[in-house]
């Protein structure tokens, strides 16, 4: 069986007589050579070194700039979303603004639409003459109407109220009865608020 391996496997046979020659160089050159042997091994070593750390670095790297990349994808999708998201938030209050401004619009026109009640009156208390009182007044919005009834102690006193209205409303109407009496007149008149021009 040994000369099976012999045949089989003759280097093995020639490594292992050369290891067991004889070593005939000086301790000098051994120590040499062994400094040569352990410098080759610290060179392979560094080399070997060397380029697992450029490997590692180029890793490293390719990861950075993965990484940077996704980074600045995702930077731009959130500027994206923002964007839409500040969209709708004006697109929002816009609607909002139009809403508000449309019930402003509808209280103005109402309030434009409104008489002013208190200016009506105190330009009629200004009307009157100093000697007639009125005892009753009425007001029609959708006909903007008034009616007054109230008492005049001389006929004349009628007579410039009569003046003093029509300057300042229209379709002064007194009924024909208010002019019987020529003193202690019980009145009654009806007008119209000019419209605005």
């Amino acid at each position: 069986m040994r000369c099976l391996y012999l045949i089989v496997l003759p280097w093995d046979w020639l490594f292992a007589a050369l290891n067991k020659m004889i070593n005939l160089l000086p301790p000098q050159q051994k120590a040499e050579l062994g400094r040569e042997e352990k410098w080759k091994l610290i060179l392979i070593l560094g080399i070997i070194s060397l380029i697992f750390f450029l490997y590692l670095s180029l890793i490293l790297l390719a990861l950075k700039i993965y990484i940077s990349s996704e980074l600045e994808s995702q930077k731009i999708l959130l500027g994206i979303e923002e964007k839409k998201f500040k969209a709708s938030e004006i697109q929002e209050f816009q609607k909002k603004v139009v809403a508000l401004n449309q019930n402003l619009s509808k209280l103005d026109s109402f309030y434009r639409e409104q008489t002013d009640l208190t200016n009506i009156i105190e330009k009629i208390s200004n009307l009157l003459p100093s000697e007639v009182y009125l005892t009753n007044l009425s007001w029609q919005k959708e006909t903007s109407q008034i009616g007054l009834s109230g008492s005049a102690p001389l006929r004349e006193n009628l007579f410039e109220l009569k003046k003093n209205l029509e300057k300042d409303f229209e379709e002064v109407y007194f009924p024909a009865s208010n002019w019987v009496k020529p003193k202690d007149i019980d009145f009654s008149v009806t007008f119209k608020v000019k419209s605005p021009k």
